[in-house]
C-alpha cells in the first residue's frame, strides 16, 4: 500500500513534471489564460502517455 504524502510535496511533484515541458519553464506568457491553458495541456498530456503506459502492462 502507498504511503501518504504531505501536500507540499505532491504539489513540488507536479512542478517537477511541469519543468520538462520546455515551454513552460522558458517562456512566460502575456494572458494568464494561456499559460492556464498551457498548463492544463501539459498535465493532460502526462495522464494519457500515463494511462497509456497502463494499458499495455495489462
Amino acid at each position: 500500500m502507498h504511503e501518504r504524502l504531505p501536500k507540499r510535496w505532491i504539489v513540488e511533484r507536479t512542478f517537477g513534471w511541469l519543468n520538462r515541458f520546455r515551454r513552460l519553464s522558458s517562456y512566460y506568457e502575456v494572458y494568464s489564460d494561456v499559460s492556464e491553458a498551457m498548463i492544463y495541456g501539459s498535465l493532460i498530456h502526462l495522464m494519457l502517455r500515463r494511462l497509456a503506459n497502463l494499458r499495455f502492462t495489462l
